[in-house]
């Protein structure tokens, strides 16, 4: 299925001896060259050759983004300044930005992953590509831009925001390509329908990447702009940037480059692997990475492994859509409640749009409560209120065991964003 930009082995078979190949690299490039990893592996009783098998990657210690900025601006640093030829960064989580370096040969391998994003997604060099995303530190224009040109088709980078150029380009340039974030997905669809422009558009696909897509804005994305085919592309800065997987046509998970790096997913709580199916955070390690390559780096992204063979054939393994963040957790009456886990109620219930809210407050009685705000649909079917408002809450104390209130509002009444729309906010306070 991938002929331009395959796996790295024949057959899947072959894949553990390639990635404990690549492990074992990894290990000996990051304790030969990097102080920070040297001392990390050190302190564990590690060294080159104590990894034999990829079992042995439990023994190593963890990569935490706390340790990227105790070592600003090069603490993963592994290889000369000499043979480094570009930085990335992104927000931090102590004011410091998470800078990552890259080689040459680390600014390759990241287009040729990116590729082949663009392969699965059936894209073809005739494709014009509009780019939406950030330019400058941020490791998403350039990225969505390189790979495109690798790739061979016709890149378009607009950059992010004024949609009356968005739309002003994809009209002239006749794109057939839209990558953005899903809010600004969302947004541009709103205002192609409120302008009556969908029939001048030649848009046929959309990558989304950078936060989490519920179904009701993909709903609102095929109906706005008039495609059928929608992505999830993933990534962060600290593993090279977007493009390190994709979903398929199939809709059935996101396959991720295996012959790349290395994903663990763990529970965040115990750090042991969960069964495939259940939740757990996302743990990465790199196999080739040169400037500044990980070893069990936790992202804190959550998602599910996901088992067995994919109906679109490309036999990269998979898992699901990232479901929030396992530092965004909260914790309601006794409940950990996931933000994708809102997602995947709401979007089982007709009648309302794609945006919502979620707030967790104190009563004047020191009790703890949940109002879920959610707008109706713009063009969705006409259900009574209280129809709509039981079958949220229905839904939400099946699916996580909790009660909650519910306020219906007109479309259009909450905020939407360019970037990435935040919709869990925790107002309580704890002494």
């Amino acid at each position: 299925m991938l002929k331009r930009f395959p796996p790295k082995v024949a057959a899947i078979e072959d894949l553990p001896a390639y990635q404990l190949s690549g492990l074992q690299w990894t290990v000996r490039h990051a304790f030969e060259q990097s102080p920070f990893y040297r001392e990390r592996l050190s302190a564990a009783g590690l060294g080159p050759d104590d990894i034999a098998t990829l079992d042995d990657l439990r023994r190593l210690p963890f990569t935490t983004a706390d340790h990227l900025a105790a070592g600003y601006p090069f603490a993963l640093r592994a290889a000369d300044f000499s043979d480094l030829v570009r930085v990335h960064a992104s927000s931090g989580t102590t004011g410091k930005r998470k800078v990552l370096c890259y080689t040459r040969k680390d600014v390759e391998d990241w287009q040729d992953m990116f590729a082949r994003c663009y392969e699965l997604a059936g894209l073809t060099r005739e494709d014009r590509v509009q780019i939406a995303v950030g330019y400058g530190l941020w490791t998403a224009g350039i990225g969505f831009q390189q790979a495109c040109e690798h790739f061979g088709a016709m890149a378009i980078p607009v950059g992010p925001g004024n949609l009356e150029m968005q739309t002003d380009f994809m009209i002239d340039m006749q794109s057939t390509v839209f990558c953005c974030t899903a809010s600004m997905g969302l947004l541009l669809a709103e205002e192609v329908q409120r302008r009556g422009l969908k029939g001048r558009l030649n848009l046929k696909k959309i990558i989304l990447g950078a936060e989490r897509s519920s179904r009701a804005m993909l709903d609102s994305m095929r109906e706005g702009l008039g495609v059928e085919e929608i992505y999830d592309i993933t990534g962060l800065t600290e593993l090279y940037g977007p493009g390190t997987g994709l979903s398929c046509r199939e809709n059935s998970g996101i396959h991720y480059w295996a012959d790349y790096y290395l994903l663990e997913v763990l529970d965040p709580l115990t750090l042991e692997p969960v069964a495939p199916g259940e939740i757990g955070e996302m743990v990465f390690t790199t196999l080739r990475k040169e400037g500044a390559p990980l070893i069990r780096y936790r992202s804190r992204d959550l998602t599910r492994l996901i088992a067995g063979e994919c109906p679109c054939g490309c036999s990269l393994p998979r898992h699901d859509r990232i479901l929030g963040r396992s530092d965004d957790v909260v914790i309601f009456r006794g409940v950990n409640i996931y933000p994708g886990q809102m997602d995947e109620v709401l979007h089982r219930v007709p009648g309302i749009g794609s945006e919502y809210q979620v707030l967790f407050d104190h009563r004047p009685d020191g009790r703890d409560y949940m109002l879920v705000r959610i707008e109706r649909a713009r063009n969705g079917e006409a259900l009574p209120d209280e129809k709509v408002v039981k079958q949220i809450a229905a839904g939400i104390k099946h699916t996580m065991l909790v009660s909650c209130s519910v306020e219906l509002l007109e479309p259009g009444t909450l905020p939407r964003s360019e970037r990435k729309t935040k919709r869990i906010f925790d107002q309580r306070t704890f002494e």
